[in-house]
């Protein structure tokens, strides 16, 4: 990257942008140029935290920059880059985004005007900015792309102490969804569980304490015990009467509630046989 601190543009100044915006420039990794957000405000607040770079009102008013990290939407990804490559007399440079799902050729535009394209995925819940800033060190980071800029991208996140892979485009959908199932679902799990508690009776002002204990005791259990350790319920201990009860309890109170209690309490059952959650034939064949 030479001698001189490379320059970022960001564009989407969401919690993702500006979480790694502000852990690559406290570590010396970037100097921020520009920020380009739909929030005016949150462009103007990250600009104010880091006190470095200027917020851009249009795409075309940006200045060329070695590197630019598109933090934006899946489905707004390959728009923006349209948008980039038709903006005329900008120099040529590394581009990334941060989705887990889609590979870099969503931004296919920009390297037929001769980028360097990846995409850059941290396996971490950006609930917070600061929160993801202190979690951040040891999050597996994992990259697709061209070459060099996986090699740039691999030395940004290391430096922030992420810890990178290389990923294949064909297995991302999966990769994904993975972490979709370890994160995303839990605070839906949660809600559910809340929204029954309280509709059965239990005083709402003790809910969360609930909810807290048993998310608390459960990550402890999985952490010192493995998943098969540390399940229980009735699908775990075969208790059939008592799921296809349960079920339909769930069904008179919402059909997807009851799908969803379904698919859960099979897959349970299948952990609680020994055996993978996931038959072996239905994963991709890796040599």
């Amino acid at each position: 990257m030479g001698t001189a601190t490379p320059t970022l543009n960001v564009i989407g100044a969401g919690r993702v942008g500006c979480t790694l915006a502000q852990l690559w420039v406290a570590q010396g990794v970037f100097r921020l140029q520009a920020v380009l957000s739909r929030s005016a405000q949150a462009a103007h607040a990250l600009v104010d935290a880091l006190s470095q770079g200027q917020v851009v009102t249009e795409l075309a008013a940006m200045p060329a920059a070695e590197v630019w990290l598109l933090a934006v939407p899946d489905t707004q990804i390959a728009s923006v880059a349209g948008a980039l490559a038709a903006v005329p007399g900008l120099p040529h440079g590394t581009a990334w985004h941060c989705s887990g799902f889609l590979s870099a050729a969503e931004m296919a535009p920009l390297q037929a005007r001769g980028w360097a394209l990846a995409s850059t995925h941290p396996a971490l819940s950006f609930a917070d900015v600061a929160l993801a800033q202190r979690q951040f060190a040891g999050t597996v980071c994992a990259l697709e792309g061209d070459a060099p800029a996986m090699a740039q991208a691999q030395a940004a996140y290391t430096a922030i102490g992420g810890r990178c892979f290389t990923l294949l485009a064909a297995d991302k959908p999966l990769y994904h969804g993975a972490a979709v199932f370890a994160s995303n679902f839990l605070p839906v799990l949660q809600a559910v569980a809340a929204e029954l508690w309280q509709g059965t009776g239990v005083p709402p002002e003790w809910v969360h304490a609930l909810a807290n204990g048993f998310v608390q005791r459960a990550a402890a259990n999985l952490q010192a015990l493995g998943p098969l350790g540390a399940l229980t319920g009735p699908a775990a201990r075969g208790d059939v009467a008592v799921v296809q009860a349960q079920g339909a309890a769930m069904a008179a109170c919402d059909p997807t509630l009851a799908q969803a209690y379904a698919a859960l309490s099979a897959l349970a059952v299948r952990l609680a046989g020994g055996g993978p959650v996931i038959p072996a034939r239905s994963l991709p064949v890796r040599s």
